[in-house]
């Protein structure tokens, strides 16, 4: 085994869903263990209410880990995904369609400088507007991967999976 991957999708979505599912394929065809938490019930509480929850859910996965793990999040699971890099150890981040704030959640989006980031975004994405996932990587100089899609990136899978193989290669470089 290679490590851990925690996959986090966004909000109104599933486990299940396509990005997590491909991207968690991915990782165990390389040797990593993956989970893939459900934050369904979460997501009953609203966007500004669900954050709390899906970040004391992922932290609590993080804990019952031997190693940090390397976080993927999608949207919401993205927002989630970066705030708990500031609270518990983890190895790498991939933030794909991330938000920069949650309307009505009280602290925007941050990170750990010192950990592997990549973030992935859509030129249409319509419900995280391009200018504002820019403005944050450019403040932190973070890689960002800008792709003619939607929020969804849902036509972007093969470049997706080729920068999250990279960042896996990467980490396990490191270890």
């Amino acid at each position: 085994m290679r490590g851990h991957v925690i996959l986090s999708h966004g909000s109104d979505s599933s486990p299940d869903a396509t990005k997590v599912s491909a991207l968690a394929a991915l990782a165990e065809s390389l040797g990593w263990q993956t989970q893939r938490p459900d934050y369904g019930a979460d997501d009953a509480h609203g966007f500004a209410g669900s954050v709390a929850p899906r970040v004391a859910r992922l932290r609590a996965a993080i804990e019952a880990l031997d190693v940090p793990p390397v976080l993927v999040g999608s949207s919401m699971g993205a927002f989630a995904s970066a705030l708990v890099s500031l609270a518990v150890p983890v190895a790498g981040l991939l933030l794909l369609a991330t938000p920069p704030a949650i309307p009505g959640y009280a602290h925007a989006l941050d990170l750990r400088r010192d950990v592997p980031t990549m973030l992935i975004h859509g030129w249409r994405d319509d419900v995280c507007p391009a200018s504002d996932v820019q403005a944050f990587a450019a403040a932190r100089r973070l890689p960002l991967l800008m792709l003619d899609d939607n929020h969804r990136l849902g036509a972007s899978m093969p470049a997706i999976a080729a920068q999250f193989r990279l960042l896996l290669d990467t980490v396990a470089a490191a270890a």
